[in-house]
């Protein structure tokens, strides 16, 4: 029983690979994919049709910090490949959805999206739950009485904090990161 696990997880690891190679597949140079395929526009850029694959000092910079990672269209999506294959993406999905969040004016629209946001990530047994210690979880509930623009900050900065800590340095680690900035050794600044 134990062999057919392990070969059974072997299974479900390739298929994450397919998967995340197929998903990544823009960011791949012209010459790299072993298949040939059409060109379309959206793996060209908008000036010169070049490869929209970020060079490798781009994507070095993306070891400085999880913000200059996050605040990069193809670092987001690199990151958010990565989390999926440790099942972890609910910590991104969280962070994006609050930092859509903050961006609302309306009163309306804040207690109606804080609401689903709380359902989806923060509530116990939620379908994508994220997570956060008791007290957290418990100034989020109150906050939820009333939204604010900061009714969730609390609980997204836990969230950020966990994945810089954890999943931003796993991911400067992995062979994904590896192959765009063409280094084998990053270590992340992490402040102490």
């Amino acid at each position: 029983m134990v062999a057919f696990t392990n070969l059974k997880g072997g299974i479900a690891l390739s298929c994450r690979t397919k998967e995340l190679k197929h998903r990544l597949g823009f960011l791949k140079k012209k010459g790299d994919c072993q298949r040939s395929r059409p060109t379309s526009p959206a793996d060209k850029s908008e000036k010169g049709g070049k490869s929209l694959r970020p060079g490798q000092e781009e994507a070095m910079k993306w070891a400085e910090s999880l913000d200059k990672l996050l605040s990069h269209k193809y670092g987001l999506a690199a990151f958010s490949a990565f989390l999926r294959t440790e099942f972890s993406d609910e910590n991104l999905d969280f962070w994006l959805a609050c930092e859509e969040y903050r961006k609302l004016k309306s009163s309306s629209k804040m207690a109606a999206h804080a609401k689903k946001i709380f359902s989806e990530f923060i509530a116990i047994q939620a379908p994508k739950e994220v997570n956060l210690d008791s007290y957290t979880r418990e100034v989020t509930v109150a906050k939820m009485q009333k939204p604010t623009s900061d009714t969730l900050h609390l609980a997204q900065r836990r969230i950020y904090g966990l994945m810089e800590r954890d999943s931003y340095p796993r991911f400067l680690r992995s062979d994904l990161f590896q192959e765009l900035s063409g280094c084998r050794s990053v270590s992340p600044t992490i402040p102490v």
